[in-house]
């Protein structure tokens, strides 16, 4: 919903992340882990290997059992600059009216302030992993989670087995079969997270999937974004996704009602774009699409912004708070199966998710 400029400044900034200082990395590693913490490493290496907006990232070696491991060490201060920093952007759309009022840009600040805050919060990004690495141990044949490093790791630094995939859209000279594959695994575990574990890494950044093509595996990382989903907003949302892949219209309304999408109240134009955005997403799953979905043909994310104005304009009220989250990690799906080209049986997908679900 930004202007075209304002994005690509956001983007530029994004992407320009710089290192540390060395003596201010070591001070972070110091009060985290020890004045000592080069003793837990048989190597370190001084230049990171990645850096990002909160962190950066270095290779190395344990000492006690020589694991190569990724050491990600958080900026200081950047969790109690992230108040200010939204308060800033908040007063910068608002002043500019860049956005429309049906955006509820109070609602949307506030959930990103709570999912910045996951995101600084390494010991709970730590637990997060922990609980995927058991939530998929029955899928060790097609998805690896990096082990936590107990002893070295600290809220603001996290350690982990280091992965040696290729991110999955940088993957050279994939195959068909692989492209397909890819996509296929990432949503069928997006449907699995939502109908079974009702707990879901939400952060869809494609370089968080990893494909291994020595152990044709993908490996998934950054799990400071996860979340669960209550059974009061997962349940009756299940059940308007399986809805719509029937194209039953009256139950997408009654359930999006029933979750607060909804008032009851709105204008026709408003509920026939609300159902149309409805159906436009679970078009992949619906009954009526092709047994092979070939994404490579998709126009599910310009057909859904196209009824986005509308929206904004006659809603009523502001999405449940869970949406935001969803639905980035859904859309961010369907986005990497494009890119890829993937093409995947989704309708099989979505019935055997259901099934095993008991829906």
């Amino acid at each position: 919903m930004l202007p075209a400029p304002m994005h690509h400044v956001l983007q530029r900034v994004q992407d320009s992340a710089d290192y540390m200082p060395a003596s201010q990395r070591d001070q972070v590693l110091a009060s985290n882990l020890g004045s000592d913490w080069r003793q837990l490493f048989s190597s370190f290496d001084e230049k990171p290997i990645a850096a990002a907006s909160i962190g950066q990232v270095h290779s190395a070696t344990m000492k006690s059992g020589g694991t190569r491991v990724a050491v990600k060490v958080q900026y200081p201060g950047v969790a109690n600059s992230i108040d200010s920093d939204l308060n800033n952007l908040a007063v910068l759309l608002t002043a500019s009216r860049l956005l429309p009022k049906g955006l509820y840009l109070d609602k949307t600040i506030a959930n990103a302030r709570t999912e910045l805050a996951w995101e600084c919060d390494y010991v709970r990004e730590a637990e997060c992993g922990r609980r995927f690495q058991k939530l998929l141990q029955d899928e060790r044949d097609v998805f690896v989670v990096p082990s936590v490093i107990n002893e070295a790791s600290g809220p603001q630094v996290l350690t982990a087995d280091m992965m040696d995939g290729v991110g999955v859209t940088k993957a050279p000279d994939l195959t068909q079969e692989q492209k397909d594959w890819i996509g296929a695994q990432i949503l069928r575990l997006c449907l699995r997270e939502i109908t079974e574990f009702k707990f879901m890494q939400t952060d869809p950044n494609w370089t968080n999937f990893l494909f291994n093509s020595e152990t044709s595996k993908l490996e998934l990382l950054d799990f400071g974004a996860s979340r669960d989903y209550p059974d009061k907003f997962i349940d009756p949302y299940v059940q308007v996704l399986q809805a719509a892949s029937r194209n039953h219209r009256d139950t997408i309304r009654d359930r999006s009602i029933e979750l607060g999408y909804l008032t009851g109240h709105e204008s026709q134009a408003m509920l026939n774009a609300h159902i149309a955005a409805v159906l436009t997403l679970a078009e992949p799953f619906s009954e009526s699409s092709p047994e092979l979905y070939d994404f490579r043909d998709q126009t599910i994310t310009d057909r859904i912004r196209g009824l986005i104005p509308l929206m904004v304009r006659e809603r009523l009220a502001p999405p449940p708070e869970e949406t935001y989250s969803l639905h980035r990690k859904l859309s961010g799906a369907f986005l990497l199966c494009a890119r890829l080209g993937s093409r995947v049986r989704c309708r099989e997908l979505f019935a055997n998710a259901m099934a095993k679900a008991g829906i």
